[in-house]
Parts: C-alpha cells; sequence; structure tokens
C-alpha cells in the first residue's frame, strides 16, 4: 500500500537528521548497491542516498530505480540527495501516522 502525502512529510521529518549511507557514483547502480541498500533498508526502514558528480543518473533517475529494485517507496528527492522508506514487516521501527480513512 503505498504511503499517503503526510506519512511521507513525516518520513522526510525523520530523513532530515539521518545520515547519509549510499552513495551513486560513476559505476551506477550495481548489483551490489541494490544489495546494499535492501539490507539498510531491512535494518533501518528509512535511508538517504546521495548521486556523486561522476554518476551518469540522476537523483530522481537513482531514487526511482532503487525504488523499483528494492521495492521501497520514494519519500523525497531533492538536488543530488533522495530518501527511500520501505516497512519492515517483520519488526517495524518506524511508526507511520494513521492515514485518514476515506469517507
Amino acid at each position: 500500500m503505498p504511503i499517503t502525502s503526510k506519512q511521507r512529510a513525516y518520513l522526510r521529518g525523520l530523513a532530515m537528521n539521518a545520515e547519509t549511507i549510499i552513495q551513486i557514483g560513476k559505476g551506477g547502480i550495481t548489483d551490489n548497491v541494490v544489495l546494499s541498500v535492501a539490507d539498510a533498508l531491512k535494518a533501518r526502514e528509512l535511508v538517504k542516498g546521495k548521486v556523486l558528480e561522476s554518476s551518469m543518473l540522476t537523483a530522481r533517475e537513482a531514487c526511482d530505480e532503487l525504488c523499483e529494485r528494492c521495492a521501497a517507496e520514494p519519500v523525497q528527492c531533492i538536488g543530488t540527495k533522495f530518501v527511500l522508506y520501505k516497512r519492515n514487516e517483520k519488526e517495524p521501527k518506524i511508526e507511520l501516522p494513521k492515514a485518514a480513512k476515506k469517507k
């Protein structure tokens, strides 16, 4: 189930203080990068990445590709940085605000 804009705003707030743990360089997005991002998402649920100047990808392209390959949700993409979120079904770490009920 996709996250709501309210939940996305909450996650953006959490991401402000998170350190950048993913770096996409000139090698682009390799299987090893995808694996480390998937592991980080499993451990933290919320990860912040940066696209280096040497990369051929934009932050948006990197964000979209990682979301697709890791089944994650894009939270935000600004400049060279991006934030991904994927809920850990077994051991959730982040409690999202409840989605509003549809009338």
